[in-house]
This record gives structure tokens, sequence and C-alpha cells, in this order.
């Protein structure tokens, strides 16, 4: 069993910022369960460019408001508190974040901690034998 607080992430190596946001990995490839797990939080006023190129990734918003864009079709979606969006066809997307968007967000394949978007905004698919 694992138990892990906010508290002892932060200002580790867990603990990962970029200029557009900061994500807290809870669960990582390391812990070999097939998933990894982050509390990521997107400032406001900000736009983040994504596209999971090697990962499928779900993301629940649990604070705040932005605006979802699927970048393959043109819609926009709200992003508030109980929305879930899934990245289930590696979609491109941004998102607005109109105030600070707190959210829980699941990858597989896990990353490994040490993965930021590149400049097409995909996480690079690292391993533990990468480190």
């Amino acid at each position: 069993m694992i138990v892990r607080s906010l508290k002892e992430i932060i200002g580790t190596e867990r603990d990962v910022q970029a200029p557009t946001w900061h994500s807290r990995r809870f669960v990582l490839a390391k812990e070999g369960v097939g998933f990894s797990m982050h509390e990521t939080v997107l400032y406001a006023g900000t736009e983040t460019k994504m596209w999971y190129a090697n990962h499928v990734e779900a993301v629940y918003c649990i604070e705040g408001e932005g605006e979802l864009i699927n970048h393959e079709n043109g819609e926009k979606h709200r992003i508030e508190p109980g929305v879930m969006y899934l990245l289930n066809e590696h979609e491109h997307h941004t998102l607005r974040a109109h105030t600070d968007v707190k959210t829980v967000c699941v990858f597989n394949p896990p990353v490994t901690g040490r993965e930021v978007h590149d400049e097409n905004g995909v996480y690079p698919l690292l391993t533990e034998e990468d480190a």
C-alpha cells in the first residue's frame, strides 16, 4: 500500500513546474501499477496547447473555470468542477484557464515524472529504464 500526501510532494522531484501550470505527481511509472496520477493546476489567464501523442489522459476538474478547445473538430467545452474529459483519440487541444483550474489527471502509459511538453505539446514516451 502506498499513502502519499500533497504536503510531502511539494518541492520534490514529483512537483513539476512549467510556465502555464504545475503538476504534483502522486503515482508514477516506478510504482508499477500501469497508470500515473497527478494534481495539476493551470494558471489563470493562460493557454496551454497540448497533444498527448504517446499517452491517453483522463482529466477531472475539481476547482476553477476554463475552456477546452478540441483542435481536431473545433468543439469548445466549458471546464468547471465536476467536468471530466478523456483524450482517448490523442486529440490536439488547448486549455484556456479563466481562473486557476485544479485537476486530477490520470495517464496511461504512466509518466516517469520527468516529462514536460515539447514544442508540439507532446510528452515524450519515457520509461524508468530511460532514467
